[in-house]
């Protein structure tokens, strides 16, 4: 079924277009370029581009990932200089769609990254790669409730509101503690991916609840979060669970102040994101899905080989 739907989409690309656009730069954008988590994506799509000898590969992004309307000026851009194609970690769904609507129209084949565009775009792109997100929130709840116990207050830290990844990571996190517990959950409350503002917020949430677990659901909200528990010396008393896979969090996994991390595959996202776009540029076609996936990172595993692919 997927093949099916990839070769339509392709098919009705090369019907707008006349024919397969022409080798030449494929541009990666994504969230923000100031985090270690798409820097990964730019490691990946780096090492993908080596092997596509006729093309280049450009990598950019906002300086932060709620400057939404700058993304947005980025994929402009790239559209009016003619890019052979686009990977695209979209940062609000229904503010970017426009956009790759324009880039299909201008025969752009899109690939998006991590975070899904509004419902009814998908005629507009032609694959889209991410971490089951919904999974990865279930994952991390079952995780917390069999460590946490199944009562008492647990606080979720979230980043940007709306966005495609956090609708399915933080919904079905909270959804499957709901389901499966006498859990309470406070918040969601967001930092817009600020590490300093997700520390405020774990400082005062600590102060003013007795918590006997924490969810910080991306890079810098779950950095901040593991810093406040360390500074008010709660680390290692509050089952935490952070997301992604940095330097930083790894250090948090060893020290014991996060049970553990649930890691998406970024490298991945980058790799087979310029990959796909090679494809159908090349006129071939592509899966309309690709699952990048997510390992639960914890100290017992930390040195193994399936969370060092991942780590970063």
């Amino acid at each position: 079924m997927k093949n099916l739907l990839a070769t339509a989409i392709t098919a009705s690309l090369l019907a707008a277009t006349g024919s397969v656009a022409a080798a030449g730069e494929i541009a990666v954008i994504v969230k923000t370029t100031n985090s270690n988590f798409w820097q990964n994506v730019n490691k990946g799509a780096s090492a993908a581009i080596e092997g596509h000898a006729e093309h280049t590969m450009s990598f950019s992004g906002p300086a932060s990932e709620s400057a939404v309307n700058d993304q947005v000026a980025l994929v402009e851009n790239a559209i009016n200089r003619g890019v052979a194609g686009i990977v695209l970690a979209p940062s609000d769904p229904e503010a970017l769609a426009p956009v790759v609507k324009r880039a299909f129209e201008s025969g752009i084949p899109v690939a998006i990254i991590d975070s899904g565009l509004a419902e009814g775009s998908e005629a507009h792109y032609q694959t889209f790669l991410s971490t089951d997100n919904c999974a990865a929130g279930e994952q991390a709840a079952a995780m917390m409730i069999e460590n946490a116990g199944t009562t008492g207050n647990v606080a979720v830290m979230s980043y940007v509101a709306g966005v495609g990844s956090e609708i399915g990571r933080v919904g079905c996190f909270v959804s499957h503690i709901e389901a499966n517990s006498d859990l309470e959950i406070v918040g969601p409350f967001y930092s817009q991916s600020q590490m300093a503002t997700a520390l405020n917020q774990t400082t005062d949430i600590l102060a003013a609840n007795e918590l006997v677990g924490i969810f910080g659901a991306n890079e810098p909200t779950a950095i901040g979060m593991g810093r406040a528990l360390e500074q008010a010396g709660k680390a290692g008393t509050i089952t935490a669970i952070g997301f992604d896979g940095n330097e930083d969090l790894q250090d948090m996994v060893r020290s014991g102040t996060l049970l553990a991390t649930a890691v998406q595959g970024s490298f991945q996202m980058g790799e087979l994101g310029v990959n796909a776009v090679a494809s159908v540029i090349a006129g071939e076609t592509v899966d309309s899905f690709i699952d990048t996936g997510v390992v639960m990172v914890t100290k017992d595993n930390i040195d193994s080989p399936e969370a060092q692919n991942v780590l970063y």
